[in-house]
């Protein structure tokens, strides 16, 4: 069964720079597209972007777009969401999930398209 274990969160300034991976070991990674997700205190999660298996289709939420880039690294079994111009509203905990066999895309999908989600990582910036 997979395990994917985010690393990388922290307390940053705003308009500073973190970068998250998520690592994964114990099942299949590199022909499974994946998900970045966050979630506030008090708020619903939200999308913050995805890549496809390849690493060829890549979709953000909206909020995030033009400031975070994800990648993946298959030889290391890992995903990476680079996060630059931080603000305070970026404060949350931020989750990685793989998506179930049959979706290929790394656009946003049902919680259901996920098979696997990791324990979360803090993230938390300052005005």
């Amino acid at each position: 069964q997979v395990q994917l274990v985010e690393s990388g969160g922290g307390l940053v300034p705003a308009g500073g720079s973190l970068r998250l991976s998520c690592a994964a070991s114990g099942g299949s990674f590199s022909n499974r597209a994946m998900g970045w997700f966050r979630q506030a205190p008090g708020k619903e999660r939200e999308f913050v972007g995805g890549i496809s298996r390849s690493g060829g289709g890549i979709y953000y939420g909206d909020s995030v777009k033009g400031r975070f880039t994800i990648s993946r690294d298959s030889a290391k079994n890992t995903v990476y969401l680079q996060m630059n111009s931080l603000k305070p509203e970026d404060t949350a905990v931020y989750y990685c999930a793989r998506k179930a066999i049959g979706y290929y895309s790394g656009s946003s999908s049902p919680p259901d398209a996920y098979d696997a989600w990791g324990q979360g990582t803090q993230v938390t910036v300052s005005s």
